[in-house]
């Protein structure tokens, strides 16, 4: 017996639920989650918008007892149909229709939060990284972190304010490092470890873990074009009579599956076969970040294809 579905459209203040042909309207905090849980049944599947950081604490208290399903609103704006008359009562009702009609492609857990923490996260040590190198330049030293120059700038004493960073800045990195190590264990225990991502040379166990959480059910994109726009790696192009101008990607979809593309792309330049390949021929047309995200949007594409024909990566196809 399939188990029953509803639809939360959620906003700041409120909660509009739809379920079983009703509309309820609850506050959207503490008590309007438990009000939820006294109308829908256990085991239901439960269809909620991403809408910043809204959803988040709904999603977290429904997730022990419900089949819970964030919708992105970038595929929701791709559901034919879905936006017609907007309306906060009209979308909790579509919202339970897409869950209905997308089947599990939209199944969250804690994986996604860890993905989301592992993001800032990385994101803070490239900025406390550069600022480092900020301030060995301004003691007179080279701007490189490696661990001989770190110790001369450590041995080097006084008392300065822009040495006391340093120190400041050298315990925040390893802070951060030790919780970014911490993220990528615990993503290991969600994604299935025989994932046929992990065939494809470049994207390694971490940066697999990402994309799988990320990404979830492959099988809701019916094309690779769906899925590169997913990543927001599609390009946007734009024509003016005779001429066709490339203005970049994109950046509508996801950020972090975003990122981790292009980060597997770093390494899969150098032993992916198809994408070393694909950065040789184009590195005279494109440059620098431009080249290295064409690469990732390619990894993408190799990515969607292995997950949605579930065949391991070959490079010979």
């Amino acid at each position: 017996m399939e188990a029953p579905v509803a639809g939360i459209d959620v906003s700041k203040d409120k909660l509009i639920v739809y379920f079983q042909g009703k509309l309820y309207e609850f506050t959207n905090d503490r008590q309007g989650f438990e009000e939820i849980r006294k109308i829908l049944p256990s085991g239901c599947k439960v269809g909620i918008e991403s809408t910043g950081v809204y959803h988040v604490n709904l999603a977290k208290y429904l997730n022990n007892e419900y089949d819970v399903r964030i919708i992105n609103p970038f595929i929701l704006k791709k559901f034919k149909g879905f936006r017609g008359k907007k309306s906060d009562k009209n979308d909790a009702k579509k919202l339970a229709e897409i869950v209905v009609s997308m089947g599990s492609g939209f199944v969250t857990s804690d994986a996604r939060e860890l993905t989301s923490q592992w993001d800032f996260v990385i994101r803070s040590i490239a900025r406390v990284k550069n600022r480092l190198r900020r301030d060995l330049v301004l003691l007179g030293y080279r701007d490189s972190l490696s661990k001989k120059n770190l110790e001369e700038v450590l041995r080097g004493g006084g008392d300065s304010v822009v040495l006391s960073e340093v120190r400041f800045l050298l315990e925040e990195l390893e802070r951060l490092e030790g919780r970014k190590r911490e993220i990528e264990k615990e993503l290991e225990d969600f994604v299935p470890k025989d994932s046929l991502i992990f065939t494809i040379p470049g994207i390694g166990k971490t940066l697999g873990c990402i994309i799988l959480a990320r990404v979830g059910d492959v099988r809701r994109f019916s094309d690779k074009k769906r899925f590169v726009a997913y990543c927001g790696l599609d390009p946007v192009v734009e024509s003016s009579g005779k001429s066709v101008v490339s203005r970049g990607i994109s950046k509508r979809g996801d950020a972090v599956l975003r990122r981790a593309f292009y980060l597997a792309a770093l390494t899969a330049i150098k032993v992916n076969l198809i994408i070393k390949r694909f950065y040789e021929e184009h590195k005279g047309r494109l440059r620098g970040k431009k080249l290295i995200v064409a690469c990732a949007r390619k990894l993408a594409v190799i990515t969607w294809a292995v997950l949605y024909y579930n065949k391991p990566f070959d490079a010979s196809e």
